[in-house]
């Protein structure tokens, strides 16, 4: 255990020396998630949320101090044995982390030294644990017992752990160090006006009942999925994004100052995640601000398939290796399609992909939403398959209509009366025409809607029902822009986004 430690704190030392990605337990980590089949996945985001990332390194921690103790067995009875399995292990690291989409050579080098270091305190700690000569008289008050030089290993283990602390502490201090940087570029980035403002949120489109959610979703509650462990840091002014491939008559970098000259515009979008479970919390309404993705496309002299441009797929790149594939049609279109860098009023957060993310109103963000962007290749998609589409995820998805059940909680308790059952509606770039609510299979009745904002955003509603004693189910449905009724029939988020409608158990009392 303690050499296993050992390893962990020296990998991070010099994981800050080399960039944080390489620390090997974010390598592996990262590894497992490619590896995850769908079905574990959506496993983890419906019971985890979005603290799957911290269950997943958790795991790996134990999993490596089980591996630990059991080398340690090994090496009391096979010393070079059990150095051996180390290394194997400090492989294992090494390959993950230079075999990442994004890996590099240099990448391998914190679990290699980690694991030569752990080699060397293994081999000197089991060393202090071998027989000693049979005691003389006296020497057990010497620190000589049970057969092994007790006070020798006892030194040893205990310098071999405050060194490790040390090592561990002084790479996050480094790592830090490091990171100051963008921290300082988010601070200091001073977001432009825009030229094209989101339109005034109109009276009424905020209801302000208690338990519903509110009409814009503050950052810290906006939901986050995405691969990344270690969230990456960027420095503002570092930054770049390359436009290239197929169609692309002028190639282009850009940064974010030259973003930042162009025109501006300001969105209330709603974004949504492929794996939110029927009801659930994976959905949430933001203003964005950025620049208009297909005025950037247009300069590089880009063309949708309709005007006969030759890529139909929009890859986007994330520094952390991530693909996203977005329909190039679906981008030019003329809707509100954005490079973002402020959410809500604020540079990006680091979570939701500072300094430069994609916004794509209408379609799931496991196709559009590729935050940390670094790389657009244009493309077809019979050509390239994206991340999620090879693990058997479809390669379009359009938002679904879906509608939510805020209050009453399941299984709440409200008195008889009157009770207001309200929630939130959502189908992006068509709009929310009507939200019906039964009771018990019975029939549907009306909700009244909220003011709407646009048709890219969410819809807020409530039903004023008149509660009686006894156990009821709440169901609600949508009906979408263009006339069509949610379906009521529950299907799973793979592969591209679960369908039904969300019910709620109430008991009244």
């Amino acid at each position: 255990m303690i050499a296993g430690f050992c390893a962990l704190a020296v990998a991070e030392l010099a994981a800050a020396l080399v960039r944080p990605e390489a620390d090997p337990v974010t390598a592996v980590g990262g590894a497992v998630i490619d590896r995850t089949p769908p079905a574990v996945r959506e496993f983890a985001v419906r019971n985890f949320g979005t603290s799957d990332k911290l269950v997943l390194q958790l795991g790996i921690l134990i999993l490596l101090a089980l591996f630990a103790m059991a080398i340690g067995v090994l090496a009391l009875r096979h010393r070079r044995m059990g150095s051996a399995a180390v290394l194997v292990f400090g492989l294992v690291g090494a390959v993950a982390a230079a075999g990442r989409p994004e890996g590099v050579p240099a990448d391998a080098l914190p679990s290699v030294v980690g694991a030569a270091v752990a080699v060397a305190v293994l081999y000197l700690l089991v060393g202090r644990l071998a027989p000693a000569p049979p005691p003389a008289a006296g020497e057990r008050e010497q620190g000589v017992d049970g057969g092994f030089d007790r006070r020798g290993f006892v030194v040893a283990a205990a310098t071999t752990a405050a060194a490790s602390a040390g090592a561990g502490l002084l790479g996050r201090r480094l790592t830090s160090s490091v990171q100051a940087g963008a921290w300082a570029s988010r601070h200091d980035l001073v977001l432009p006006a825009p030229r094209s403002a989101a339109p005034a949120l109109p009276a009424g489109a905020d209801l302000g009942i208690p338990g519903l959610s509110p009409f814009i979703t503050p950052n810290k509650d906006f939901y986050r999925v995405d691969t990344a462990l270690v969230v990456p840091r960027l420095d503002a002014a570092a930054w770049r994004l390359r436009i290239h491939g197929a169609g692309v008559a002028r190639p282009v970098t850009v940064g974010l100052h030259d973003l930042l000259r162009r025109e501006a515009v300001e969105r209330d979008i709603t974004l949504a995640c492929v794996s939110n479970e029927v009801g659930g919390p994976l959905v949430g309404n933001a203003r964005w601000l950025g620049v208009r993705l297909a005025d950037l496309l247009r300069d590089a002299g880009v063309r949708p398939p309709s005007k006969g441009g030759p890529a139909d797929q929009l890859v986007a790149r994330s520094v952390d290796g991530m693909t996203i594939g977005t329909p190039v049609e679906t981008v030019m279109d003329g809707r509100d399609a954005m490079l973002a860098f402020g959410m809500n009023g604020e540079p990006l957060p680091f979570e939701h992909g500072f300094p430069v993310r994609m916004v794509v109103p209408g379609l799931y963000g496991y196709v559009s939403a590729c935050k940390w962007i670094a790389d657009i290749e244009l493309t077809t998609f019979a050509a390239y398959d994206a991340y999620w589409v090879r693990r058997d995820w479809a390669q379009q998805a359009p938002v679904k209509t879906g509608s939510r059940i805020d209050t009453p909680r399941p299984l709440a308790s409200p008195k008889a009366g009157p009770v207001p059952v309200a929630g939130v509606a959502w189908a992006q770039h068509r709009g929310i025409s009507r939200v019906e609510v039964r009771v018990d299979d019975g029939k549907w009745h009306m909700a009244r809607l909220a003011a709407a904002d646009t048709r890219d955003t969410w819809r807020q509603w409530v039903w004023e029902w008149s509660a009686t004693p006894g156990r009821h189910t709440l169901q609600v449905r949508a009906t979408d822009g263009t006339g069509a009724t949610q379906t009521g029939t529950r299907t799973g988020t793979v592969p591209n986004g679960a369908t039904g409608w969300h019910s709620v158990v109430v008991d009244v009392s």
